[in-house]
């Protein structure tokens, strides 16, 4: 059985920075903890140290409720709440983790943005409810505005994926129309996606039984010229166009 080894993965690591790899991606840009290492990966590698020793695999697994896990997560440190979120909704993808993502939600700072860009400052303090009548409310919802959403081949929004759609609009929002100021003040677009001729795929975890599931077929919206259809969607490669909004998709703190 592999072990884990401090000294040799830590080697591995700095062996990469060297060649000029890179560790981290623009996402989720944090300061890392502060655990006696120079180095923010290094820092890393002793965050996980801690969280073995104190057991945390098996509390997480243990949590009676999403919640309950989100507290095990948040109590370490350098995980916020922001992260110990994002982390448990990953770690809840396993099959051994059967948490529902309409239990509980955090809001990130774009999802806050997002939301104020769409109901003013009124929301302030009340985004997880705004995240939450959003999820609940769907069908109601896309019925008055005349908009055909089968949801995920058939896996209707959760809470989780109502959270990072504020998000999204935080970003198109920037890029549209700059002068909606959100909380963070944020006017930057740091990543644009670019055009890529491969065929996209999808895998999703198991236990949603959606792995060769035919999606339905596509409902157009009661008056697509009004709607995000008409937006050319984004790939990876060359620009061949102009952009729209939707290459200003990008990776950040949601």
């Amino acid at each position: 059985m592999v072990r884990y080894d401090f000294a040799r993965l830590n080697g591995l690591l700095q062996a990469r920075m060297k060649v000029g790899d890179r560790l981290y991606s623009a996402a989720y840009i944090m300061p890392p903890p502060r655990l006696g290492e120079a180095r923010k990966h290094a820092n890393h590698l002793r965050l996980i140290e801690v969280m073995m020793n104190d057991g945390a695999p098996e509390k997480v697994a243990g949590a009676a409720t999403m919640k309950e896990a989100f507290d095990v997560l948040a109590s370490y440190p350098g995980i916020g709440t922001f992260l110990a979120y994002q982390y448990l909704i990953d770690l809840n993808y396993a099959a051994d983790l059967e948490f529902s993502e309409m239990d509980f939600v955090v809001p990130g700072p774009g999802a806050r943005d997002g939301i104020r860009k769409c109901f003013g400052p009124a929301a302030s303090g009340i985004e997880a409810d705004v995240i939450r009548y959003m999820a609940d409310t769907q069908d109601e919802q896309f019925a008055r505005l005349g908009l055909g959403f089968g949801g995920l081949r058939g896996r209707r929004l959760q809470l989780i994926d109502c959270q990072n759609l504020f998000c999204e609009v935080d970003k198109y929002a920037r890029a549209a129309h700059p002068e909606i100021a959100g909380i963070s003040g944020r006017t930057r677009i740091k990543q644009a996606y670019r055009r890529d001729a491969a065929a996209l795929t999808a895998w999703f975890p198991p236990k949603w039984g959606l792995n060769g599931a035919v999606p339905p077929e596509d409902t157009e919206p009661a008056d697509s010229s009004q709607t995000a259809h008409d937006l050319e969607r984004p790939t990876r490669g060359r620009r061949t166009r102009q952009p729209t909004l939707f290459d200003y998709a990008e990776s950040e703190a949601c």
